[in-house]
C-alpha cells in the first residue's frame, strides 16, 4: 500500500530525512515521534509533495508519487490532506465556507474566484462538522471559535477532500490536554470508522501510545524505531530522544502534568 524506501531530503549540506524506509501493508494509524529537527515534518511534506524529495523511492497503492507533476501531482494532493499544527483556516471565513476550501482543487477557476459552491458540497460540509460536534458553529467566523474547535474544522476541511491519506504535522502542539484528547479522538475514529489511514507527527509519548497502531521514532533524520505502541518501553523512547533517565529531551514537566490530565480524562468529552 505505502513504500518507503531509501527516503533522503538534502538542504545544501544538511540532511533531515536520511534514508528512510519502511513499508504499511493496509491503512492504519501511525505515529511519528522525535525531537524537534528530526525529520518528522519534511517526511510528511515530502509524502504530500509538498517539498521535493533528493532521492528515494515513495510509492502508494503502486504510483510512485515521487514522479507525479501537474494534474496529477495536484490530484495526489487532495488524496493525501495535510493537518496543520496552526489550523491555517481564514480567520475571517465562516466555518463552513473554510471546510468547503477542501473542495478547491476540483472546481473551476471561476466558481473559486466567485466562491460558488454545489448544493450537495454545502451539505456534506454541514455533515461532516456535525460528525466532528462542531455543526452549530458552523455560521460564525474561523477566529471566533476555540484552538480545539478550529483544529476540528481543519479536519473537516480535510475530509472535504476525500482523501485516502490524512497527513497531520503536530495537530496537537498547541492544544490544551482536554482539546487535545477530542481532536485525536477525532482522528482515530476517522481512521477505524473511514478505513483511511493517518500519518500524525506527535510531540508526546502517551499520546502515540494511546492512539497509534504503530510508532515510528526518528532521531537526526533516520529512523531509529519502528514497532507497536507496547515495544516502545522507556529504554527506546530514551534512544529516540538521545534523553537522558529524567527525559528533558523527551518531555518538559508540563508535559508530563498534561499526560496525567489526559489518563484520567477518559469521561466523555465536551465541547470547548
Amino acid at each position: 500500500m505505502l513504500v518507503v524506501e531509501d527516503l533522503s531530503k538534502k538542504f545544501g549540506p544538511n540532511t533531515a530525512v536520511d534514508r528512510m524506509t519502511f513499508k504499511v501493508d493496509r491503512p492504519m494509524m501511525i505515529g511519528i515521534i522525535g525531537r524537534s529537527g528530526a525529520g518528522k515534518s519534511t517526511f510528511l511534506r515530502m509524502m504530500n509533495r509538498m517539498t521535493d524529495a533528493t532521492s528515494g523511492v515513495l510509492e502508494f497503492e503502486g504510483r510512485d508519487v515521487l514522479k507525479l507533476k501537474n494534474a496529477d501531482r495536484r490530484k495526489w494532493q487532495s488524496d493525501c490532506a495535510m493537518i496543520f499544527q496552526q489550523f491555517n483556516l481564514v480567520p475571517r471565513m465562516d466555518v463552513v465556507s473554510n471546510v468547503l476550501h477542501g473542495t478547491l482543487g476540483r472546481r473551476s477557476t471561476i466558481a473559486t474566484l466567485f466562491n460558488l459552491f454545489p448544493r450537495e458540497d454545502i451539505h456534506r460540509a454541514i455533515d461532516i462538522l456535525e460528525r466532528l460536534g462542531i455543526a452549530e458553529h458552523a455560521a460564525k467566523r474561523a477566529e471566533a471559535l476555540s484552538g480545539g474547535q478550529q483544529q476540528r474544522v481543519a479536519i473537516a476541511r480535510a475530509l472535504m477532500q476525500d482523501p485516502k491519506v490524512i497527513l497531520a504535522d503536530e495537530p496537537i502542539a498547541s492544544l490544551d490536554p482536554m482539546n487535545a484528547q477530542t481532536v485525536m479522538q477525532a482522528l482515530r475514529r476517522i481512521h477505524d470508522e473511514d478505513g483511511r489511514m493517518v500519518i500524525a507527527n506527535l510531540h508526546t509519548l502517551d499520546t502515540a501510545r494511546r492512539y497509534c497502531d504503530r510508532i515510528i521514532g526518528m532521531r537526526d533524520g533516520r529512523m531509529v524505531f519502528d514497532g507497536t505502541p507496547e515495544q516502545l518501553t522507556t529504554g527506546v523512547a530514551r534512544d529516540i530522544y538521545g534523553a537522558s533517565a529524567d527525559f528533558s529531551e523527551a518531555a518538559t514537566s508540563t508535559e508530563i502534568r498534561d499526560h496525567q490530565g489526559q489518563r484520567q480524562a477518559a469521561r466523555p468529552m465536551v465541547d470547548a
